[in-house]
């Protein structure tokens, strides 16, 4: 029901749409969910002690308000190892259930650059007691993320360089052909356990060499086709 057509008030102020800018315009994307495929690279699998060809997909969610468009990383608290993981972020201007993988890619607005900055400790520490990964994952500030380029200029990236530089030096490097999910794959297997809809984003998984990052550190983060991101860390 809509307050505003029944005379009720918002009993506190509603929060702002989270959104992020589209790249040579004035225009805005609003954000409604962050879902984030994990260990999408077989590389970064392994990495974390994983085996790649034993996984279906998996998901995790970040809340719309954690993105940051500032260009600034702020240190989060309760934690003294963050890591950085450079990734591909999809954005989607249609949605739906059980989306047909053939259809999947007309879903798609655009593709950004984006870090999914993860708490490693407290996300450590919640695998092994079995718990949620929230304070791990979706904590304030922990999706900076580039302007938004349409899939109507750039179409549909599938090979391409993925990489992250820390103080000019290379920590993370991939390419986009090394998705284990690609993403008419993500999108279509998401489809299948929630409701899609216009203004979802999709991070698709970071390449091997994750690591944590220190106040004063400078991050540039790059897709090819897509864009570049560069972030301080504050």
């Amino acid at each position: 029901m809509n307050l505003q057509t029944t005379g009720a008030q918002y009993v506190v102020a509603p929060p702002a749409i989270a959104t992020l800018p589209v790249a040579g315009t004035t225009g805005l994307f609003p954000v409604r969910r962050v879902y984030c495929v994990g260990r999408n690279y077989a590389a970064h699998a392994v990495e974390m002690g994983h085996d790649p060809d034993k996984e279906p997909p998996f998901f995790f969610q970040k809340n719309p308000d954690n993105i940051v468009t500032s260009g600034e990383f702020p240190y989060p608290p309760a934690s003294s190892d963050v890591h950085h993981e450079i990734e591909m972020v999809v954005a989607l201007k249609s949605g739906g259930k059980d989306i047909p993988l053939e259809r999947a890619l007309d879903c798609v607005y655009g593709y950004g650059v984006g870090l999914d900055m993860t708490r490693r400790d407290l996300q450590g520490k919640a695998k092994d007691m079995g718990r949620p990964w929230e304070v791990g994952k979706a904590f304030e500030a922990s999706a900076p993320c580039s302007p938004l380029v349409p899939a109507s200029t750039i179409g549909h990236p599938t090979e391409g360089e993925v990489w992250l530089d820390v103080n000019g030096q290379r920590r993370q490097s991939g390419n986009l052909n090394q998705l284990i999910w690609k993403v008419p794959e993500m999108i279509s297997y998401l489809s299948g356990l929630f409701t899609l809809s216009p203004g979802d984003i999709i991070m698709s998984g970071t390449p091997a060499g994750v690591g944590p990052v220190q106040r004063g550190d400078r991050l540039h983060g790059h897709v090819d086709g897509v864009g570049d991101l560069e972030v301080r860390v504050v």
